[in-house]
C-alpha cells in the first residue's frame, strides 16, 4: 500500500482516517510537513492510535499553512526534494489540496509529481457538497489518481449521496465521530465501515 491521504479542509478528522488505515494494513504513516503541535503533532496522535510513524521532512511550531509555517522559522522548504518514503506508506498531507508549502507550490502540485493514488476524506457537516465537488474537480483536472472519498463525521445521507452521485468517485465508507477515541474504537469502527481491499 503506497497512497496519499488528503481532505478538503483542515481539522476535519483525516489524521484519525490515516492512522485507522495504517494499522488495519500495517503500513506506516508519514506526514512530510507538519505546522503546529500543541499539545501534539499529528505524528504523534497516529502513534497513540496504533499506526507506526516515521518522521517528518519538516516540523514547525506555528499552527499556519505550511509556507507561513516556514517562513516564521527562516525556512523555505525544498519541495522537490520532497519524496515518499520507501515500502507501505500512508502520507497525510499537510491541511487541504491546494495549501502553499512555499508561494510557488501547492500540496496538491506536489501529489501531481508523486502520482500516487489517493484518498480524499469529506466531513459530513453543512458545507461538505461544494468543498468535495471542487476538490475532485482540482484532482482530476490533474489526472490525480483518485481512490474515492471517505466520509468523517456524523451520517448524512443526502449529502453523501449527491456527492458520489455529482463526482462519480467511489464511496469508500464513513468513519463516525468517536467517544472515547483510542486504538480499540478506531480499530472497531474502520473495520465495521471500510473495506481494506478497496485501498489495495
Amino acid at each position: 500500500m503506497r497512497l496519499v491521504v488528503t481532505g478538503t479542509d483542515t481539522d476535519i478528522g483525516k489524521t484519525v482516517f490515516a492512522a485507522a488505515l495504517c494499522a488495519s494494513s500495517g503500513a506506516a504513516y508519514w506526514k512530510s510537513v507538519q505546522a503546529g503541535f500543541d499539545p501534539e503533532g499529528d505524528k504523534e496522535t497516529a502513534a497513540r492510535l496504533g499506526a507506526t510513524v516515521l518522521p517528518e521532512a519538516y516540523r514547525f511550531k506555528l499552527a499556519a499553512s505550511p509556507h507561513q509555517a516556514a517562513a516564521a522559522e527562516g525556512v523555505t522548504i525544498d519541495t522537490d526534494a520532497l519524496n515518499p518514503p520507501d515500502g507501505a506508506v500512508v502520507i497525510e498531507g499537510a491541511g487541504g489540496l491546494m495549501v502553499p508549502l512555499t508561494r510557488t507550490t501547492l500540496n496538491i502540485d506536489v501529489f501531481v509529481r508523486w502520482n500516487l493514488p489517493l484518498v480524499l476524506c469529506a466531513r459530513t457537516q453543512l458545507g461538505t457538497i461544494n468543498h468535495t465537488l471542487l476538490s475532485v474537480e482540482a484532482i482530476r483536472a490533474r489526472k490525480i489518481p483518485l481512490l474515492g472519498i471517505a466520509f468523517i463525521g456524523d451520517a448524512q445521507g443526502e449529502s453523501e449521496g449527491i456527492i458520489i452521485e455529482k463526482s462519480g468517485a467511489k464511496r469508500l465508507g464513513r468513519l463516525p465521530r468517536l467517544t472515547p477515541l483510542n486504538r480499540e474504537s478506531l480499530s472497531a469502527a474502520f473495520a465495521a465501515n471500510f473495506k481494506l481491499g478497496d485501498f489495495a
